[in-house]
């Protein structure tokens, strides 16, 4: 691995706060902001500066994209706010035309070692987009997927079952969105499959109970833009696991949007989560599991919302 150095491009609440817990973190040396709004790197900058001396010595700075070149990771965080009555395309659409300054900007520093790791919504389309648009191999451009979707779900799944959400394992998979889908016929706690667990442990609120568990998850947004405007705490969380992953090269196995070129799902070339191995280089494989009919069904469908997406900007 070339350095331990990231770059963030976009500075709003989920940026800043990407850059908040990688101060706390002793994997990264190097923080370079990137914002058209250079002020509000500049203070955020030295407000993370003066903390130095709670946590390990790093460098932290406003950035500029030839920082790229001496990076392992860029972060695309940037992006405009959802205008009232403005439809999702219509918002998809401004968004693109942020992410071609962002990519002409970045392509005369792009390296052989670089990992492209989008954030904005909606990340699937853009992560595809950015791939087409830089011209590197897919395993180096990834989303943010449904990591935090996931954890979302291990949490409320933990809640019910009185365990550490550290010990249920379960995915969130397909678009990081409202067709997104729970993986309950690969969900355990602790190695025993989530039914035998919910026998054992007495909790018996059946499909019923699960399906309200996943309401709550697909939900949870919403719930938290309509009560503070904007969610940026766990997703600061769950980038920080992505980029501790591809820094640590831990090949650890995270639901990450990623490029799917087959059409086992019923369509190909566009970008969703499934369960990945990430380490250094990006995506190094995609675990094949063994979902039931319904989830694959899912899936289907969640694949043809995007690629449906994906068409629509084509045109």
């Amino acid at each position: 691995m070339k350095n331990r150095s990231v770059v963030i491009i976009g500075d709003g609440m989920v940026g800043s706060t990407i850059a908040y817990t990688l101060l706390q973190e002793d994997y990264v040396t190097d923080i370079s902001i990137i914002d058209v709004n250079t002020s509000k790197v500049e203070g955020d900058v030295l407000d993370l500066v003066h903390g130095m001396s709670f946590v390990g010595p790093k460098i932290v700075k406003v950035g500029k994209y030839s920082d790229i070149q001496n990076a392992h990771v860029a972060v695309i965080t940037a992006g405009v706010a959802q205008k009232e009555g403005e439809t999702r395309i219509d918002l998809l659409k401004r968004n693109l035309k942020v992410f071609d300054s962002i990519i002409d900007s970045m392509k005369p520093y792009v390296h052989d070692d670089l990992v492209v790791l989008v954030v904005t919504n909606p990340v699937d389309i853009l992560t595809y987009y950015t791939y087409k648009k830089l011209g590197i191999p897919a395993s180096r451009v990834i989303g943010s997927g449904t990591v935090l979707d996931t954890s979302r779900l291990k949490t409320v799944i933990a809640e019910e079952t009185k365990v550490d959400p550290r010990n249920v394992h379960t995915y969130i998979l397909g678009e990081h969105g409202d067709s997104e889908i729970p993986a309950w016929s690969v969900t355990n706690i602790g190695g025993l499959p989530l039914g035998e667990y919910c026998t054992e442990c007495g909790w018996k609120k059946g499909e019923k109970g699960l399906n309200n568990l996943f309401e709550k998850v697909k939900n949870a947004a919403y719930e938290i833009i309509s009560k503070k405007g904007a969610t940026y705490y766990a997703v600061g969380l769950s980038v920080n696991k992505i980029l501790k992953t591809i820094l640590n090269n831990t090949n650890s196995v995270l639901t990450v949007s990623t490029y799917i070129e087959d059409d086992k799902f019923g369509c190909s070339d566009f970008y969703f989560s499934l369960p990945c191995i990430v380490n250094s280089s990006g995506i190094k494989e995609v675990l094949k599991l063994d979902y039931s009919e319904d989830e694959i069904e899912g899936l289907s469908k969640s694949a043809a919302t995007l690629k449906d997406l994906i068409n629509q900007i084509e045109e």
